[in-house]
């Protein structure tokens, strides 16, 4: 299996943001959200993505898009950190098959500094992902803050947040 982590283009929004759809949709069991009248998710924030301080990368496993990784500098707590992983998917396909830990490490070799990760704890693989990936790559030295009040998703749930150094 050959897994990539590789730059969108600009002339590849379009398939990002079809990503985002199914993205989006797998997130609405957490975050309540309700498709538009078309039918559709529409990630509101995908014009952001051409922007300065915005890195949007496809994960592909042989060729084929396996999801994405969308890193910024967009910080809900820390605002003095490096980076904030904002999105990061992988298609149900290439879960528990080592795409999202490689996706993950090589992310965090390209991006050297501090991170902010937030999570939805009642995503409970999420948090059991971010917890062992980030534990790995750090050898421990990491800090979870569980229900931080500062942030709140729509649903109402307190969201979790990972602190490290790469």
């Amino acid at each position: 299996m050959n897994i990539q982590v590789v730059k969108v283009n600009n002339d590849e929004k379009e398939i990002l943001q079809n990503l985002l759809g199914l993205y989006c949709y797998e997130w609405s069991q957490y975050n309540k959200l309700d498709v538009n009248q078309v039918g559709s998710y529409k990630f509101a924030l995908l014009d952001c993505w051409t922007e300065e301080n915005h890195y949007p990368f496809f994960i592909k496993v042989d060729d084929k898009l396996a999801g994405f990784v969308l890193v910024d500098k967009d910080f809900a707590v820390r605002k003095d950190y490096d980076f904030a992983m904002s999105e990061f998917f992988v298609m149900y396909k290439y879960r528990t098959a080592g795409v999202g830990t490689y996706a993950a490490k090589t992310i965090f070799d390209m991006f050297h500094g501090k991170w902010e990760i937030m999570c939805h704890p009642k995503n409970i693989t999420s948090m059991y992902f971010w917890n062992k990936i980030i534990d790995e790559y750090t050898n421990g030295k990491f800090e979870l803050i569980k229900s931080c009040q500062e942030v709140v998703y729509q649903d109402g749930t307190s969201a979790d947040f990972f602190f490290f150094e790469t």
